[in-house]
C-alpha cells in the first residue's frame, strides 16, 4: 500500500507535469502584461484626444470670443445704414423741390447736411465699415446685386454703370450690397430673345 502511494505522489510531482505548469503560469503573466501594456496605450490615446478636444474647444471660444468683439456690433450697423440713406434722399429731394429752389437759405441748410452726413460717413469708417466701390468694376455677386441691365456697346459686359444704392463692408464681412445696373451688349440680348422664341 505505501508502494501504491509512492508511485502516485511520483506520478504527481512528474517534471514533465512541473515544466508545463511554469509555461502556463509564464503565458499568464504574459498576457497579463501585454493587457496592462494595452490599457496604459489605451489610456495616453484616450488622454491625447481628450487634450485635442480640450485645444479645438478653447479656439473656438477664441474665435468666438474675436467675432463677437468684431461683428457684435453688425446688425447696429446695418440698421445704422438707413440713416445716411434717409439723408442722402432728403438731400435729392430738396434741391429738386421747386419751392425751395428760390430759398435763400437753402445752401445753408445742405451744407448742414453735408456736415451730418460726413461726421456720420467718417464714425462709419472708425468703426471699419467701408463703402464698397461699384462704378466701371466687374459685376462681382459677392459684393453686387443686380437690378437691371443697361444695353451699352462700349462696356465690357457685366460692367457696373450705375449704383442705385450703396453696398457697405464691415471689416472683411459683407454688411449690405450694393445695388447696380449692369452693362449688356445688344448681341447677348438678341441670344435671349432668338432663345424665348426655340421654348416657346
Amino acid at each position: 500500500m505505501e508502494e501504491n502511494k509512492k508511485k502516485i505522489t511520483d506520478l504527481d510531482t512528474d517534471p514533465k507535469d512541473e515544466k508545463s505548469k511554469k509555461t502556463v503560469s509564464n503565458s499568464k503573466k504574459e498576457s497579463q502584461e501585454k493587457s496592462i501594456e494595452e490599457k496604459l496605450k489605451d489610456t495616453e490615446e484616450k488622454l491625447l484626444r481628450s487634450l485635442a478636444e480640450i485645444e479645438n474647444q478653447r479656439r473656438r471660444f477664441e474665435k468666438e470670443i474675436k467675432d463677437a468683439f468684431e461683428f457684435g456690433s453688425f446688425n447696429f450697423a446695418k440698421e445704422s445704414l438707413a440713416i445716411l440713406d434717409n439723408l442722402q434722399r432728403a438731400k435729392v429731394a430738396i434741391k429738386n423741390d421747386e419751392k425751395l429752389k428760390n430759398n435763400k437759405d437753402l445752401e445753408k441748410f445742405l451744407e448742414n447736411i453735408n456736415i451730418i452726413e460726413k461726421d456720420l460717413i467718417s464714425i462709419f469708417e472708425k468703426n471699419r465699415i467701408k463703402k464698397i466701390d461699384v462704378i466701371s468694376k466687374k459685376f462681382d455677386p459677392n459684393f453686387h446685386q443686380a437690378m437691371s441691365e443697361i444695353e451699352d456697346e462700349s462696356k465690357d459686359s457685366g460692367t457696373i454703370l450705375l449704383e442705385i444704392q450703396s453696398g457697405y463692408m464691415l471689416g472683411d464681412r459683407l454688411l449690405r450690397p450694393a445695388l447696380v445696373s449692369v452693362s449688356k451688349k445688344k448681341a447677348t440680348i438678341d441670344k435671349e430673345k432668338e432663345d424665348k422664341k426655340v421654348e416657346k
